[in-house]
């Protein structure tokens, strides 16, 4: 499991403001901002966190409801960041490696709501997807459990990313992905 790059700040200060909502814990009062969150539609909800990853000196997190329809719209997020990015020969690892992060924190970490941050820096991508469960991600064979339709995900993101990991945060861990990619000169 590898570290957190240099240069990539582990804040939660931005990860906190985004959308209104600071995390899962409503008994601190911030059930109200989940709530006007899980209000907005798919489009509206794709409309607001675009604006917050496409910069990528902001290092934002955008907070998805912790629901299977989740993986999809974070899939659609990334592919349009990367397309603004006009780094279009990520668009398709991208997207698959954003909807199996997410799909794996909606289904294992039970939280209310799950982070995804995209960042950039000179040849490089990242998707990090943030969960509020402290229990480090394993990879399973499909195999191991049976040949399942399930339990694929961690053994696609090692395939289709340059790495990846995982590191814990004081409430929660990270689980990130990394793409090399070719910039345009």
């Amino acid at each position: 499991m590898m570290g957190a790059m240099a240069g990539w700040r582990e804040s939660g200060e931005a990860s906190n403001r985004v959308l209104g909502t600071a995390g899962d814990d409503a008994s601190d009062g911030r059930g109200l901002a989940l709530a006007a969150l899980e209000r907005l539609t798919p489009r509206e909800l794709e409309q607001a966190a675009f604006e917050l990853l496409r910069d990528p000196a902001a290092e934002e997190e955008v907070r998805l409801p912790s629901r299977p329809e989740s993986a999809g719209i974070a899939r659609r997020l990334v592919a349009a960041v990367l397309r603004s990015w006009e780094l279009a020969q990520a668009q398709e690892s991208g997207e698959l490696l954003a909807g199996e992060l997410v799909a794996n924190a909606v289904r294992h970490a039970g939280g209310r709501t799950v982070g995804l941050r995209m960042g950039r820096r000179q040849g490089w991508v990242r998707i990090e997807v943030r969960d509020s469960s402290r229990a480090l991600p394993c990879m399973i064979v499909a195999a191991e459990r049976g040949g399942a339709e399930n339990g694929h995900g961690l053994v696609l993101v090692d395939a289709v990313s340059d790495r990846w990991g995982a590191d814990l945060l004081p409430r929660g861990k990270s689980v990130w992905c990394e793409l090399r990619v070719r910039e345009r000169a």
